[in-house]
């Protein structure tokens, strides 16, 4: 008697080859023609014990087929999630603010030393070193030589949009305008304290029935829907009737369901609500930053630059190259790069101050924000989304009534100092190392003196 050896296993997460689906579907052509009223249930079950392949991958196939009429090839390339993906503004504002104490305590920030504070804190996922010199990329920081040392830094953009947003947020209070802060958030129906009481005496379900006791609190059995929330407040609270909240429909980045549209219908309702020549302070997303018109840039066609132009009454009046007519456009920019929204809350007599990109941290209505989920995650032991929402509202209603606003943004307002501090630390000690370092260039002997 001849032993066959069993069939071996397609291994789990492994695309199915072509050569493998296409043995799929003759497999079931010939279990077909054995039996026409064999079900795809039934042929899936002979085929995978045959073939060694999940019976789903089977199914997939043969519906493909079915529909079709052929089968395609596998896709070999899995597409992973960005690192940034992985993290939410509130990490990658840790992040920041980790390598900031480098330069705060006087400290050259480097790779290593940022990777071991980062990979030593809980709240963070451990990185390696190839990530986090990605992440640090995507946050705009800079890997910079000056002199001998080299250090870590954010770029000049991101410094001078800082420095104008905390010398703009000073006027603005030293003029007495009322500051409102508006951002969203998003709230899971599994949402619960990750941290509970638990009676270790009981042993299983039945042990906790016999004594007329309790397992403890139901676990969610995943994160469940989602809740879009938006809002804006001041030191005053919550502005009344400002909240926009609805249910996801999707279960990637909450950013995605927002658009510009929803956004200027929520800012047309809200603009009332808010005291007369105020400020708006908000972040830089896509939907807040819908631009009035598209500015051409270099990859414009020609004739779309030329015509633009002279719609803004600029005469071209001989032939010009493409970087002549973008360096025409950089000069009268300027007047048309506006946004959408700026324009509609100008007519009302209020303003927008953008926040530097990732300085969640200027932001009061993060804490706010953290406060609300934090009385939902306590108190939600439905997990239901309706019960969510009411946890939500409850939550609103807690921080305007215990004018906790006022210590948000008491908060915000040393968090700016401490950046206002840390720039011009960050200055001097690279001011001074330059400094250093051309001194001692400058004090080297040439090589005529060492040859006296």
């Amino acid at each position: 008697m001849t032993n066959i050896s069993p069939s071996t296993k397609n291994p789990m997460g492994k695309p199915v080859s072509s050569q493998s689906r296409i043995m799929i579907v003759n497999s079931y052509k010939a279990q077909l023609r054995q039996n026409p009223k064999l079900t795809v249930r039934e042929a899936r079950i002979c085929i995978s014990q045959d073939l060694g392949i999940g019976q789903r991958t089977i199914s997939n196939v043969i519906s493909e087929y079915n529909s079709k009429r052929t089968v395609t090839s596998p896709s070999k390339t899995r597409i992973k999630p960005s690192l940034k993906d992985k993290l939410d503004d509130m990490q990658l504002n840790t992040v920041r603010r980790h390598i900031h104490s480098f330069w705060f305590n006087k400290t050259i920030p480097t790779l290593d030393k940022i990777l071991q504070v980062i990979n030593d804190d809980d709240s963070l996922p451990n990185l390696s070193k190839m990530n986090l010199q990605r992440l640090m990329k995507f946050m705009d920081f800079v890997y910079t030589k000056r002199s001998r040392n080299s250090a870590l830094i954010e770029k000049d953009e991101i410094v001078l949009w800082r420095r104008r947003y905390l010398l703009n947020i000073r006027k603005y209070r030293e003029e007495g305008r009322t500051i409102y802060y508006l951002d969203e958030t998003w709230v899971n129906a599994g949402e619960c304290t990750s941290k509970t009481w638990v009676d270790n005496t009981i042993q299983s379900p039945r042990d906790a029935f016999l004594q007329g006791l309790t397992t403890g609190s139901q676990n969610p059995s995943g994160k469940g829907k989602r809740l879009i929330v938006l809002h804006i407040g001041s030191e005053d609270g919550f502005v009344p009737d400002g909240l926009l909240c609805f249910e996801s429909r999707k279960t990637t980045d909450y950013h995605e369901e927002m658009n510009g549209e929803t956004f200027y219908n929520w800012m047309s309702n809200i603009l009332p609500r808010l005291k007369e020549n105020s400020v708006i302070v908000m972040d830089n997303a896509p939907y807040h930053s819908v631009k009035k018109e598209k500015i051409p840039n270099t990859n414009s066609r020609k004739a779309d630059i030329i015509k633009w132009l002279e719609e803004k009454g600029q005469v071209i009046d001989q032939p010009m190259v493409i970087p002549e007519l973008l360096d025409i456009v950089k000069q009268i920019k300027p007047q048309f790069d506006k946004y959408v929204i700026d324009d509609l809350v100008e007519t009302h007599n209020r303003k927008i101050l953008r926040l530097p990109p990732y300085h969640c941290e200027l932001n009061p209505i993060e804490l706010a924000w953290a406060s609300v989920k934090d009385h939902v995650k306590k108190n939600n032991t439905s997990y239901k989304l309706c019960d969510v929402k009411t946890l939500l509202m409850v939550g609103i209603k807690r921080v305007n009534e215990n004018d906790m606003w006022k210590n948000f943004i008491r908060h915000t307002i040393e968090e700016e100092e401490k950046f206002n501090k840390i720039d011009f630390i960050v200055d001097n000690m690279l001011t001074a190392e330059t400094e250093r370092v051309t001194m001692t260039l400058g004090d080297t002997p040439s090589d005529s003196e060492l040859s006296d």
